[in-house]
């Protein structure tokens, strides 16, 4: 090789290398102003300049770019269409280790958004790809945005069996501990919706101590989802104990001390308590949606509960009275004894015209019913057995 040559090559590589450190500066400049737009036009115009850097490098500046709208507020659509067309770009310069990575990326983000119809699009083609290519981590890492995007369509069967494969494609590799703390928070969450609190609490400890090792911000999600377990379970007494142990003393905050006030007002049976807590702590429960979906089934509870002990006394009681005890809108309260009426919780009747709730006695059960099921039953399957011998005779 001439000197001439050498000496042009290294040229054109220290001026890549200041290309690539004025693309980066500018996008921290960017990313510090909050200014979502201009970032997203500094990546468009970069990518002519990035076709003269290695793939490797040019992977490595649109990833950094695209990672500083993590820090700028309100960035979401912005950062979706930036998203979609590098990917484009990416295909039609036949990249296809970046095209993945932003497919991946842009399923995530489809997810953030609520774009649920538009990340099943993506997602389904793109495990295709990932499994003839036999690319585990990110295998596992869409299988598991697959099993979130289910479960936030309330498809919890398609939800386990994508989780399911995600473990699988993960126990054939190194698996990262932020990668295994998210397979487990979406294990946890999962046990949790079929109300299997005591097995989603593992989980979740499992979770916790996977991000408390890498120092994740997840680390506090984990924690208040142990904790929810903990009340769901009726054992609001571990509560303080679990926020007083070594491991969850430095998460300390508003989303822990919200989960200790519910344990407490659970445990002292208070809906008004109940009711300040969501209202003191809204962004830390309101907001969370798995933390809502469980606390609504928990206050359908205390409220059950609260309703069958003040009406236990009375045979006839006014619907206004009932609210006054409970101190919730009497509208609210003749809604729900209507519903404990039809799922028999206990026998009465409304008389809206009086604005009344009649109780009636526990009617005896009458077994003659079922005994005279189980007994056409039985003579069913003694015909038919009658029959298979008769037929096997013949």
């Amino acid at each position: 090789m001439s000197t001439s040559s050498t000496l042009a090559k290294g040229a054109q590589g220290t001026l890549s290398t200041e290309v690539e450190q004025e693309i980066l500066q500018l996008g921290e400049r960017y990313r510090d102003a909050h200014q979502a737009t201009e970032l997203g036009q500094l990546i468009r115009d970069s990518r002519d300049k990035l076709n003269n850097l290695s793939k490797a490098k040019s992977t490595k500046v649109i990833k950094t770019l695209l990672n500083h709208f993590a820090k700028i507020p309100n960035s979401l659509n912005e950062q979706i269409a930036i998203c979609k067309e590098t990917s484009e770009w990416a295909k039609e310069q036949k990249r296809l280790f970046l095209k993945q990575s932003l497919e991946s990326r842009l399923v995530a983000l489809y997810l953030e958004n609520r774009m649920f119809t538009d990340a099943l699009h993506l997602v389904g083609p793109l495990l295709k790809e990932l499994k003839r290519l036999d690319d585990k981590m990110m295998l596992v890492e869409v299988q598991l945005l697959e099993s979130k995007i289910y479960h936030a369509l309330r498809n919890l069967p398609k939800a386990r069996a994508a989780l399911t494969s995600a473990r699988t494609s993960a126990n054939a590799i190194y698996c990262p501990p932020l990668v295994q703390a998210s397979l487990d928070m979406q294990s946890g969450i999962l046990h949790a919706e079929e109300r299997d609190y005591k097995t989603a609490y593992s989980y979740f400890y499992e979770t916790l101590e996977g991000y408390s090792s890498q120092d994740d911000p997840l680390a506090v999600a984990a924690l208040k989802y142990m904790l929810l377990c903990k009340i769901m379970l009726n054992q609001s007494d571990d509560v303080n104990a679990i926020v007083h142990g070594k491991l969850a003393l430095k998460y300390s905050g508003p989303d822990v001390e919200a989960m200790t006030t519910i344990a407490k007002a659970h445990q002292n049976r208070s809906l008004n308590e109940f009711e300040k807590a969501l209202s003191a702590y809204r962004s830390e429960l309101s907001e969370d949606p798995i933390v809502r979906s469980h606390l609504a089934k928990l206050y359908d509870t205390l409220l059950e509960q609260n309703l069958v002990r003040v009406i236990e006394p009375f045979s006839r009681v006014e619907i206004s009275h009932i609210a006054q005890l409970v101190h919730l809108p009497t509208d609210q309260v003749e809604k729900k004894l209507s519903q404990m009426i039809l799922d028999k919780v206990f026998h009465g009747v409304l008389d809206q015209g009086a604005g009344c709730l009649i109780v009636f006695e526990q009617p005896a059960t009458d077994h003659v019913y079922d005994s005279s099921l189980d007994t056409l039953r039985n003579m069913g399957a003694v015909v038919e057995s009658l029959y298979e011998k008769a037929a096997t005779l013949s």
